[in-house]
């Protein structure tokens, strides 16, 4: 196969071989047809390279490299950078994303609900405004999941009418607001490159960032709310805390994980793509 040819990057990861050195992982698709590959390199090559050449979007050129027909994945030894891809949000749009979350929050009719969401959204808005909603696999960029979380609300939103039974409404968009909070810790991002790595010391104490927010309702007393963030991964090894497939699960936790699925599924994956306008107003 032709190796030297232009490539956009699907998603970048690293990791410690058996011999204790860094790889790196990436999922490339071929501009020229759109074949899909994973690539590796190794150590020694990952040095020549700032960390902003390995961002999600970038589109590459691979100078150097081999192709194992056993393992069927790249190995590059040379690449360059055709074409940078933007670390995410503008502060600008980080600014107007966050006043439109407030602006949500400040609707929930519950006093006590309302009250405790908007302090917790403003004593963490410099770490809200710049997190993404994942390392690899959405929303994965700088203002990331402020972007997912109002994804979530506008879904929420027009499920609503099409839902004959009755729902607590201020939950399902609490839950939209706080189910990924816990990632404004549980990640790391470079807001110039928008590299993004997982901040191990979180993870020691919280394992993930569902624990956090579940934790944090629980602790002011929003046991429902809790609960529907527990249950929004779906499955337990998946990451929920309750499984969807128990018996007698209440409407609002299959509500809440399915919303927030579509939001990951087919919200704004691609930052270069993402223009944050007022057409996002929920």
């Amino acid at each position: 196969m032709n190796i030297q040819q232009k490539y956009k990057i699907l998603s970048y990861s690293e990791s410690e071989t058996k011999m204790k050195k860094i790889m790196g992982n990436f999922t490339l698709e071929a501009v020229e047809n759109g074949e899909i590959f994973n690539a590796k390199m190794w150590e020694e090559e990952l040095a020549n390279y700032e960390k902003r050449f390995f961002k999600p979007n970038n589109i590459i050129f691979v100078e150097e490299g081999t192709y194992s027909e056993q393992y069927k994945n790249l190995i590059i030894k040379k690449m360059s950078l055709v074409e940078e891809s933007l670390a995410g949000l503008t502060e600008e749009q980080r600014e107007l994303a966050y006043q439109e979350l407030l602006g949500v929050a400040a609707d929930l009719k519950d006093e006590k609900l309302r009250n405790a969401i908007i302090a917790k959204l403003e004593e963490n808005e410099e770490l809200l405004k710049i997190s993404p909603a994942a390392k690899n696999n959405h929303h994965n960029y700088v203002g990331g999941l402020l972007v997912h979380t109002l994804e979530c609300i506008k879904i929420a939103k027009s499920i609503f009418p099409a839902v004959f039974q009755k729902i607590n409404q201020d939950l399902i968009l609490a839950a939209c607001i706080m189910h990924d909070f816990g990632k404004i810790f549980e990640y790391k991002i470079d807001i110039e490159s928008g590299f993004v790595e997982v901040n191990d010391d979180f993870i020691k104490t919280w394992v993930s960032h569902t624990l956090y927010s579940f934790s944090w309702a629980n602790q002011n007393g929003f046991v429902e709310l809790a609960r529907i963030i527990a249950a929004h991964h779906g499955r337990k090894d998946w990451g929920a805390i309750i499984d969807l497939d128990e018996k007698n699960i209440e409407p609002n936790l299959y509500l809440m994980h399915h919303i927030d699925d579509l939001s990951a599924k087919f919200g704004a994956i691609r930052a270069e793509m993402l223009r944050y306008e007022t057409s996002l107003t929920v």
